[in-house]
């Protein structure tokens, strides 16, 4: 994990839309950045629906909310609409950026050993810098603990 306090990797990575969406683009405001295994799998349904159905406190808050996997862009789009998710949702296919965020890397799943990202979540302050960090988090009532931490 990134120790709170460093500077976060900046990163652009293209959405569901196929639209590039940068760290940068979010410049002087918090936002979270959560790293999540695969797309419209019940784990991370249950975390991007938990986010979706406190968007209004998040959006009160002004705090934009990134979803990030190694899922196709097609993945993404199709898992955004079955699940109505209000925010953006990035494709990151090799793996680059979690890897930078220390959210990607081998686990044995079903007794085959795969590259996959971590369930890991980054709140990124004003100023660019980790501001909170939660590693292998469970995805019931994450966004609840993650809006605590940013209060």
């Amino acid at each position: 994990m990134l120790a709170e306090g460093t500077t976060a990797p900046d990163f652009e990575l293209p959405n569901q839309d196929g639209d590039t969406v940068a760290l940068s683009d979010f410049d002087d405001q918090h936002v979270v950045v959560y790293f999540y295994p695969r797309a419209d799998t019940p784990g991370c349904t249950t975390e991007a629906c938990d986010f979706r159905d406190n968007w209004e406190r998040y959006e009160d808050a002004g705090v934009p909310v990134l979803g990030v996997s190694d899922d196709p862009v097609e993945d993404l789009a199709a898992f955004r609409e079955k699940y109505d998710l209000p925010f953006d949702l990035l494709s990151d296919a090799d793996g680059e950026v979690a890897t930078a965020y220390d959210s990607f890397g081998e686990r044995d799943v079903m007794g085959d050993v795969m590259d996959v990202t971590f369930r890991n979540t980054y709140v990124v302050g004003p100023d660019g810098s980790i501001a909170a960090a939660f590693e292998g988090v469970d995805p019931e009532g994450h966004a609840d603990e993650v809006l605590a931490a940013i209060e």
